[in-house]
């Protein structure tokens, strides 16, 4: 059974969370941290993901790539390019495809991924990691990805997840993931035909912004608008501090770390650090040793000219409240509480900013880093076909009108509006058309003008085959079933045709009829289905043979990673058995040895410790694993005669404190004997008790 997995992909760090146990908790990583830094890193063996790419990054800065779910599915020539391409220390590249790929060294040579592929190898390393902290199987994931994200990057999203060996259930706004975790655990919601509690959720994390409103009630949740600001986070406040101090320390200290990568990132790690600092503080020290050219740096920073440096972003806060507000048909005053998620809502200036625009206190009942986590995890435990969870249904809202597209033909319309925007999904509905023979789909949306630059306006192309024409119609109807499933994608769930068909039905009887009378019948005409037809769909998806080729690529740098940790490991055993054999020779294991086994050994150790040190030093698994069994042939033997005669010890000392615990039982036993029969002698005989009254 497959444990379900939520996660919250985050542009910084993602968090990792599960269902068991009758409730959800959130995975720690290997280094016991709640969350796990979403970058990949690329070394001259092996991958550094995660918490080894951020350990690494410093001096690996040109091969590490970070900001991940930003470029999945960015096309090379969009505009949005050039902003994201300044978060970047690594090369970004054209692709073929004309997608975003990154160019590192890895393995002694140049080599290009792709952005899905990269999510993937994230993706695969969080996976391992659940599966090693719970031990469970782990085969399903619920992911919580940006509002912004457009059907093309929830394919890739998808198919990022399949490169790592999961099913993705579902592909979930992240707010609606929170406010998911909200309708879940909140038990004073309203029930019946009570007033819905309208929550407004504002979530600024590390590069988005985004404000969802809900409706709840018990069990239910209905998202009534979303707005977002797709360049608004907490990297921006990062950036505008490394910018001011760069500014500074080239006038100071006649230094340039904008001509330094790896200064510039220090510096921004220590901007990061010092954000963080000013949200709990009114001013703070800044300082960075050696940042370039061996000069140490430092200054210092108030929250009033932080403020100053971010007043442009801190103008733009009210602009995605108002849109979610008049998407969802509501005024502030409507909006019961205000929930703040994610990190950068921390800022005190931005929390007073919500507060104003709002007009009302800020609610923190969430836990603000986890709770997208915590809901995508209880959205994929409500796809488990084994697990039970309490009832809880929610939809999402369009943010775009969708309409379908089809061949015309004489004089029927070429389109028709499916989804409205504002209206909610998972949704379905069935349409007729009437065809002459085979004929293609195309789901498009609607207005292309409200669209936000670079997004694609198709989303699907459909070719239906199999319709069959009867003889002596010009036409035949053909029922489609158009979806947008909970991952927001739009698809053609079935294909048919119909014909009408002529039965016999009784007619009712009136009241007052005999019970003995002839039943009447007449001929009605009914729809029924004929044919099912073929859909042959072509999405954003990857292809199945460019999926399997990925699939087997992960596979194999997934194989390699392992191989090489491996061989680390055996590497790290020998050196440390060669150090530890050394030092307990001539203590603990001194009188298990004879003079000439101890010379041959030290011999062997030094002839280990020379290799391991010059020609081992890059070697392979085999040959670490020879070396430790070579001196462990004698070693070892050595090791058994001390420990024989420990365990010899332990027995004697054993065996004495049996005797000493049998002799001191016999003892309490003998004392209550003789206590006893002392008792007994000065009780009173009772024939001699005589009543003299």
């Amino acid at each position: 059974m497959s444990t379900p997995f939520g996660l919250d992909l985050g542009n910084n760090n993602s968090v990792l969370a599960v269902a068991r146990n009758r409730g959800i908790d959130v995975v720690v990583n290997e280094v016991s941290n709640r969350s796990t830094p979403s970058m990949v890193g690329f070394g001259q063996k092996n991958r550094f993901l995660g918490e080894a790419g951020k350990n690494k990054q410093t001096s690996n800065i040109k091969n590490t790539v970070d900001n991940l779910k930003r470029i999945v599915g960015l096309n090379y020539d969009d505009a949005d390019f050039a902003t994201e391409a300044k978060y970047f220390s690594s090369k970004l590249v054209k692709l073929d495809n004309g997608k975003i790929g990154a160019q590192v060294r890895f393995a002694g040579e140049q080599q290009t991924f792709s952005a899905t592929q990269l999510a993937a190898m994230f993706i695969d390393k969080v996976k391992n990691t659940v599966i090693s902290e719970t031990k469970a199987n782990i085969t399903d994931v619920a992911i919580a990805v940006p509002a912004w994200y457009t059907e093309e990057q929830r394919y890739l999203i998808a198919d990022a997840a399949k490169i790592a060996g999961l099913n993705p259930v579902r592909i979930v706004n992240d707010v609606t993931a929170a406010a998911v975790s909200y309708g879940v655990f909140k038990g004073d919601l309203p029930e019946g035909d009570q007033k819905p509690r309208i929550v407004a959720f504002v979530d600024i994390g590390h590069s988005t912004y985004t404000c969802s409103i809900g409706a709840f009630k018990k069990g239910e949740l209905k998202v009534l608008g979303t707005a977002y600001d797709k360049h608004f986070g907490g990297r921006d406040f990062d950036r505008a501090i490394t910018e001011h101090f760069a500014d500074l320390f080239k006038t100071k200290y006649k230094i340039d770390i904008r001509e330094n990568a790896k200064a510039y990132n220090r510096v921004i790690t220590a901007a990061e650090k010092l954000k963080k600092v000013l949200s709990a503080n009114t001013a703070a020290p800044f300082n960075v040793e050696s940042v370039m050219n061996d000069v140490d740096v430092s200054s210092e920073l108030s929250r009033e000219d932080l403020e100053e440096l971010v007043r442009p972003l801190l103008d733009r806060v009210t602009v995605p409240i108002e849109q979610a507000l008049a998407n969802a048909k509501l005024t502030v005053e409507d909006v019961d509480f205000v929930e703040i998620i994610g990190g950068t809502t921390r800022i005190p200036s931005l929390k007073d900013s919500i507060s104003k625009a709002f007009g009302k206190p800020l609610s923190a009942t969430l836990n603000q880093d986890e709770a997208i986590a915590k809901g995508a995890a209880f959205i994929c435990a409500i796809h488990s076909p084994t697990m039970r969870v309490r009832p809880f249904k929610f939809e999402d809202v369009h943010p775009y009108s969708v309409s379908y597209f089809w061949d015309k033909q004489e004089e029927d319309e070429d389109h028709l509006e499916v989804f409205p925007a504002g209206s909610s999904f998972p949704s379905t509905k069935l349409i007729t058309l009437h065809r002459t023979g085979d004929f293609s789909m195309e789901a498009k949306y609607t207005n292309a003008k409200e669209l936000p630059a670079g997004t694609p306006v198709e989303l699907a192309k459909w070719d239906i085959t199999g319709v069959q024409l009867p003889k002596g119609q010009t036409s035949i109807p053909v029922k489609l079933k158009l979806r947008c499933d909970p991952s927001g994608l739009h698809t053609i769930e079935s294909a048919y045709t119909v014909e009408d068909i002529t039965v016999q039905e009784e007619i009712p009887k009136e009241a007052d009829a005999p019970e003995d009378a002839e039943p009447e019948y007449r001929e009605v005409t009914k729809t029924v289905k004929k044919d099912t037809l073929n859909i042959v769909a072509h999405t954003f998806a990857l292809s199945e043979k460019k999926l399997n080729e990925c699939i087997e690529k992960e596979n194999e740098l997934a194989a390699q990673d392992k191989l090489v940790a491996e061989t680390e490991d055996r590497k790290n055993a020998l050196e440390e058995y060669i150090y530890t054999l050394r030092g307990k020779l001539d203590e603990e294991y001194a009188s298990f040895a004879s003079d000439e086994e101890k010379s041959k050994l030290k011999d062997m150790l030094a002839k280990a410790e020379d290799w391991l040190y010059e020609d081992g030093f890059d070697s392979i698994k085999a040959k670490y694993i020879a070396k430790y069994e070579e001196l462990a042939s004698l070693g070892n033997i050595i090791r058994g005669r001390y420990l024989a005669k420990e365990e010899e010890k332990r027995q004697a000392l054993r065996a004495k404190q049996e005797a000493s615990q049998m002799a001191e039982m016999a003892e309490k036993l003998a004392a209550q004997r003789k206590a006893e029969a002392e008792k007994k002698e000065e009780k009173p005989d009772a024939e001699g008790d005589i009543d003299l009254d």
